[in-house]
């Protein structure tokens, strides 16, 4: 496994493989990554991982100096997946002194997390282009459970008519349900248990939908008083969405409906979603 820090190096041995499948991720990793970075390896026959903590997606008062990192780690279980290229430049690799360009995606950044996180998707979509442009995959991976990201990606991708597919996982859980996240391990014990309230609420809303709501309010409803019954939530929104325009819906149509939140449980944000119908 080559693990290269230069744009310069990655090209030049990007350059072996025909065909290449890449997983961007900040680091941390955990088995929701390695998932993809083992359908990468086997869709593509070869497999690169990036790891960058990404400044320009965090916002002033955000987690970027405290975000878990562990290269070590990281590169030990990418290395036991055969994992072919990683690719982990620096701050200064990225953005050289005189960077001045972003990507700007419009239409999808502006409600949802976009909402909250006043300029994450440019931060995010800026680096995503670079990453696309310098790895120049095959194909690329990304988990379900950032699906305003994934969104966000697929129509960058569409518009600027770059040549790779986006490939869009499931979102892979603890037993419990909780999402993977590498922020879960900001969670203390009783907060962890807490915070199962996120995909218990998404399930409530998906039962209700199963029997027959449509009305998206109604579904808005469940959402919100499931996550009302535990005290240590703190709700950001819940959504009930187009999964295209990611705009809210007054009735949930037979291609079905984005269901999502941001909730805080303690000091630590948490988001999740589902896809129900369609």
């Amino acid at each position: 496994m080559d693990v290269i820090a230069t744009v310069a190096g990655f090209r030049e041995a990007r350059a072996r493989y025909p065909r290449l499948g890449v997983v961007p991720t900040m680091g941390f990793l955990h088995e929701g990554h390695l998932s993809l970075v083992r359908q990468a390896k086997q869709e593509c026959g070869a497999a690169a991982a990036t790891i960058f903590v990404n400044p320009t997606q965090f916002g002033p008062r955000e987690d970027f100096s405290t975000y878990p990192r562990d290269m070590e780690r990281d590169l030990a279980l990418l290395r036991d997946l055969g994992t072919d290229l990683v690719f982990a430049p620096d701050v200064a690799e990225m953005y050289p002194p005189g960077y001045a360009i972003g990507v700007e995606v419009g239409g999808v950044t502006d409600v949802l997390e976009g909402a909250v996180r006043p300029g994450h998707f440019l931060g995010v979509a800026t680096v995503v282009c670079k990453l696309f442009n310098i790895t120049q995959p095959t194909r690329a991976y990304f988990g379900q459970k950032d699906a305003q990201q994934t969104v966000v990606i697929r129509k960058m991708v569409r518009d600027l008519d770059m040549p790779l597919e986006v490939v869009v996982c499931p979102t892979v859980r603890e037993a419990d349900g909780l999402a993977m996240s590498s922020r879960n391990t900001y969670l203390a014990p009783a907060e962890r248990q807490a915070a199962t309230i996120l995909y218990r609420a998404l399930r409530a809303a998906q039962a209700r939908h199963a029997a027959g709501e449509r009305t998206a309010e109604a579904l808005r409803h469940v959402l919100r008083t499931t996550l009302a019954g535990e005290p240590a939530a703190a709700t950001e929104y819940v959504s009930v969405a187009d999964r295209e325009t990611l705009r809210e819906l007054e009735t949930v149509p037979p291609q079905g409906a984005l269901l999502s939140l941001a909730v805080r449980i303690g000091r630590t944000r948490l988001i999740d979603n589902i896809i129900v119908g369609g």
